[in-house]
């Protein structure tokens, strides 16, 4: 395929340049959308947004985990990290996430000495459990489908071994759910997606053919590199200007029309659909993912009675807007003053793949 030979080749920018900027002549102003944390720090530094032409804007959706997880789930968690019974292990990026209270984090807690520790896999919460088996082990397990056949790994090993001081506080959610639930929402203002490459190589790039399917909107699974990039907005305002939306895979040397089927077998044995809010879209039915009954055991949410209390929005704080991309990074009032990764006050700020940090980092 024609990608497969220009992902690593700069020279071939200036001609992928040039024919986005005559396609776009030809389809007027056009915002396009990723869904993917990684994608948002790849054009960011890259600086993608500098050459495209005036009239094509790229915007950042609800593609980074850790932005979209409510600050009412980071107060209960914090409530339950006051518990000295318990070990609360997460990924670094969730540790610095304020909830409702300005600057209470888990990073905080566990300068106070709390039981807190950043891990890199759920297996790392797991052998921790191991080597403390008097402590309640809880991994928060937080992402999307990407890292979703991890934790369901993590829970068999979890099950099998008898492990009964570990469990998971599932924070996964899914991105179809959520692509609807954005597009059929009375603001939305979208040309064209450039579609989740890491999420594509589980579930599928066939899986986001809803979009021109039901919504007559083209959408790109697109790779990482500045060159699959390109190519990607190169096909979507193409489309756009020949009015043919359709569903094209980019990524072609990783992702296949079905996915990974071993990973969504694990998905599939461990998880159920369950509803889930978002920070920035609310309650969305069927877009979470639960534990199923046969490993409740090994479920924090039913092994502590967990129950989030009630939202408290973060004043002055633009997340919300920035995720469903109708509010830029640099329009929030908190961004630059306030706000900034060093002092973040929203959760776009602190994720390393948030679009308020990249817009910081890059400009």
């Amino acid at each position: 395929m024609l990608y497969e030979n220009w992902f690593k080749n700069p020279g071939d920018v200036p001609f992928l340049l040039k024919k986005i900027t005559d396609y776009s002549k030809q389809t007027g102003p056009i915002r396009l959308m990723e869904v993917c944390g990684t994608h948002t720090m790849s054009i960011a530094r890259s600086g993608i947004k500098s050459v495209l032409p005036e009239n094509v804007q790229l915007l950042s959706g609800p593609g980074c985990p850790v932005c979209v997880t409510p600050a009412n789930i980071i107060d209960m968690i914090l409530s339950l990290s006051e518990r000295e019974d318990i070990l609360i292990t997460s990924y670094g990026d969730l540790l610095r996430v304020p909830g409702s209270i300005r600057g209470d984090n888990l990073l905080k807690r566990r300068a106070g000495g709390g039981n807190v520790e950043s891990v890199y896999s759920p297996m790392d919460a797991l052998r921790l459990a191991e080597d403390h088996p008097e402590k309640e082990v809880v991994f928060l397990g937080a992402g999307f489908e990407t890292t979703a056949p991890g934790t369901a790994a993590c829970l068999l090993e979890a099950a099998s071994r008898r492990l009964d001081n570990f469990s998971v506080l599932c924070l996964l959610k899914q991105t179809e759910p959520a692509l609807r639930s954005l597009i059929e929402s009375p603001d939305f203002a979208v040309s064209g997606f450039l579609c989740p490459g890491h999420v594509a190589a589980i579930i599928g790039a066939d899986r986001f053919s809803f979009l021109p399917g039901d919504y007559r909107l083209p959408g790109v699974v697109a790779g990482f590199e500045a060159a699959d990039l390109l190519c990607s907005i190169l096909e979507l305002t193409r489309m756009l200007a020949e009015n043919r939306p359709a569903l094209k895979n980019e990524y072609t040397r990783l992702v296949r029309p079905g996915g990974n089927p071993a990973a969504l077998s694990l998905m599939e044995k461990v998880f159920r659909p369950a509803p889930s809010r978002w920070r920035g879209l609310g309650y969305i039915d069927g877009s979470g993912y639960a534990i199923r009954d046969e490993y409740a055991s090994w479920d924090a949410m039913q092994k502590f009675s967990l129950k989030p209390p009630a939202e408290i929005e973060i004043p002055g704080c633009q997340c919300a807007g920035v995720i469903r991309g109708i509010v830029r990074p640099a329009d929030c009032p908190l961004f630059g003053n306030i706000c900034s990764p060093a002092s973040p006050v929203g959760p776009c700020m602190v994720s390393g793949e948030g679009a308020c940090a990249a817009a910081y980092q890059y400009g």
